[in-house]
């Protein structure tokens, strides 16, 4: 597991490490985008998993006092972002992960260009 100065981060990170996620990738922004300051991407072996993660997420995010983060992509769970603020958290099943291969887009080559 990274570790951050950021807690939002950290708690994001956390909380992904608690739900098994797999193949964890943290992309910096900072400079490179005003989206936010860190992307996060992970997979989950299925859809359950995904939705799962997004969900348990969503519900530290605001019981740790960082609002009511969006989720977009329930109930199919194919691809769920989750938009904490500064942290943005993409969750994939990994067909559909390797489709995208947003870490590519983003400079990346794939999940173990870091973590």
């Amino acid at each position: 597991m990274v570790e951050s100065d950021d807690p939002l981060l950290t708690l994001v990170l956390q909380s992904l490490d608690d739900d098994q996620a797999q193949d964890l990738v943290t992309i910096d922004l900072e400079g490179k985008s005003s989206i936010a300051d860190f992307m996060v991407i992970a997979s989950g072996r299925s859809t359950r998993q995904v939705a799962a993660m997004a969900q348990k997420l969503g519900e530290r995010l605001k019981k740790a006092g960082f609002g009511n983060p969006r989720v977009e992509g329930l109930p199919a769970a194919d691809w769920v972002l989750v938009d904490a603020g500064g942290v943005i958290v993409h969750l994939f099943r990994p067909e559909v992960r390797s489709f995208y291969n947003l870490e590519r887009m983003w400079g990346f080559d794939g999940p173990s260009g870091a973590a």
